[in-house]
């Protein structure tokens, strides 16, 4: 048996209108794909103490009693329910049990989280809590870690991570994203790559192999995340790239080669992924944690 494991929130799950936009199905999907190749355990529920070490505590209040706008739900994306604070809770909660399991084994992973467009006082693109710098904030207040790379790739910026890192010189906030697509006012990354509509996978691994890892090479992470968002896969409703299934597992295998050659411990998170073809999200998705099987074992 593998000595990794995976965090799931699938079991939490929260009302939606029919036809809602937002791909609740692919967290148990996801979690069947893998189920046998290594643990899955529930989610964990995040203390609010330490998100509160990365939001406004009054914004986490209100969020937490429902005392919300409705413009503030509609810029969130998802309708208010206590159901659906607590699924955010326990993502966040999946992604700090997920780095703890990096630094311990080199590799963690969360079969959700990646919530980059949650800011320090209001929540954006189904981002209520920002989970990966609730965890790396964490970290290097405990001391686990010295220096911590965000790399993000996901189609769509990480505007909340490079806000709420903006000031925190020992982690670097790195985004591979849609020059055209959401969010339309971008924040300033410690580097950001924005690219044009239809990206092939040639295109997107020569972006990875001439400036992202030279990038990482120059820092020098002793910890790295990874959102590994699968909305870049054409296709995708909100994505505007073009890459295969393919291209996706070879995107990921090179950054888990990466982490390997230079001994930096990774942790895995989901982030976007919204196919017209459900079952191609579910199981890109998937692969991302199998092609880190096959890399880490």
């Amino acid at each position: 048996m593998t000595r990794f494991r995976a965090y799931t929130p699938a079991e939490y799950t929260f009302p939606l209108p029919e036809g809602h936009r937002f791909p609740l199905y692919k967290y148990a999907g996801v979690a069947l794909q893998l189920q046998g190749q290594l643990p899955i355990l529930p989610a964990p529920a995040l203390e609010w103490e330490l998100a509160e070490a990365v939001h406004d505590r009054g914004y986490l209040d209100r969020w937490r009693a429902g005392e919300v706008s409705r413009d503030e739900v509609r810029v969130f994306g998802l309708p208010w329910s206590p159901e659906v604070v607590e699924r955010a809770r326990r993502a966040s909660g999946a992604t700090v049990v997920a780095l703890r399991d990096a630094l311990r084994s080199g590799w963690g992973v969360n079969l959700s989280g990646g919530t980059h467009h949650a800011f320090f006082d209001r929540a954006e693109g189904f981002s209520l809590l920002n989970d990966v710098v609730i965890a790396v904030t964490l970290a290097l207040r405990e001391g686990w870690v010295s220096r911590v790379a965000i790399v993000d790739l996901d189609v769509h910026q990480g505007n909340g991570t490079a806000s709420l890192l903006a000031r925190e010189a020992r982690a670097y906030t790195l985004s591979v994203h849609g020059e055209r697509n959401y969010p339309f006012r971008k924040e300033r990354s410690s580097l950001d790559i924005a690219l044009g509509d239809g990206v092939s996978d040639l295109q997107y691994l020569h972006v990875l192999d001439t400036q992202v890892f030279p990038a990482l090479d120059a820092f020098r992470p002793d910890l790295l995340v990874y959102l590994a968002g699968v909305d870049v896969l054409g296709g995708d409703r909100f994505g505007r790239f073009a890459l295969t299934l393919e291209g996706a597992d070879e995107r990921s295998r090179r950054v888990y080669r990466w982490c390997k050659a230079a001994g930096v411990p990774a942790v895995t998170t989901m982030a976007g992924g919204y196919n017209r073809d459900f079952a191609l999200t579910v199981n890109a998705h998937a692969r991302t944690v199998e092609v880190g099987l096959e890399e880490f074992s």
